[in-house]
């Protein structure tokens, strides 16, 4: 397999703990973001939007979407599991992420951030458009994990909810929010620090990493 992605990305940094967690090795293709790699048409013809990830399995086909890509995983490599069996509690794991990948990373983004310069806003308003919409989303993210048991987001081992959420708390610490407001979230990240499939997948430990 090949992951198409950027070591800064956190859609892609999901995926890395995924394959991590399964214990599966991927060759890692680079896309620089910044430098508008994704845009190149020979990307364009893996992935059409023009976004990372893209896992390229070995028979050449393509799947996108990181969340996509992660269920996949876990259906062809169940060892480890990263949903709950139950149906309600997989539920409550699968709205914890899409809280994340669906309505706080999309607004936050790259391609968003670089429209709203285009659109003539300062980049101190672009920042604290950023820093906002991390605000609001891991701000519900506590409030939906508050009576849940630890040490992780649902129970004593990882699920997607997690691999969502270690990515997005880089991501709002760089855009200045401050995140000791979230207790209950950083109880997770920090059980998350010893464990070397995290540990291997942050950005700073890429071959692409700058």
């Amino acid at each position: 397999m090949k992951l198409h992605g950027y070591y800064r990305s956190t859609a892609s940094w999901r995926v890395r703990i995924a394959l991590n967690l399964k214990g599966l090795k991927t060759h890692h293709l680079t896309h620089h973001l910044r430098k508008g790699e994704q845009h190149a048409p020979d990307y364009l013809s893996c992935n059409p939007q023009g976004l990372v990830p893209t896992l390229e399995l070995d028979d050449g086909t393509m799947l996108t979407q990181s969340l996509a890509i992660i269920e996949w995983l876990d259906e062809t490599h169940p060892a480890q599991p990263l949903l709950p069996s139950d149906p309600l509690a997989r539920a409550k794991v699968r709205s914890f992420a899409q809280v994340i990948a669906c309505d706080t990373h999309p607004v936050q983004n790259l391609k968003v951030l670089a429209r709203l310069r285009q659109l003539g806003l300062p980049e101190e308003t672009v920042t604290a458009w950023a820093a906002w919409a991390n605000t609001e989303g891991l701000g519900a993210c506590e409030k939906l994990i508050a009576h849940e048991h630890g040490p992780f987001c649902f129970g004593a081992t990882p699920t997607i909810a997690d691999l969502c959420l270690i990515p997005q708390l880089f991501n709002a610490r760089r855009f200045g929010v401050d995140v000791s407001a979230f207790p209950r979230l950083l109880e997770t990240e920090a059980a998350t620090k010893d464990i070397k499939a995290f540990a291997d997948a942050t950005p700073d430990q890429q071959h692409d990493a700058e």
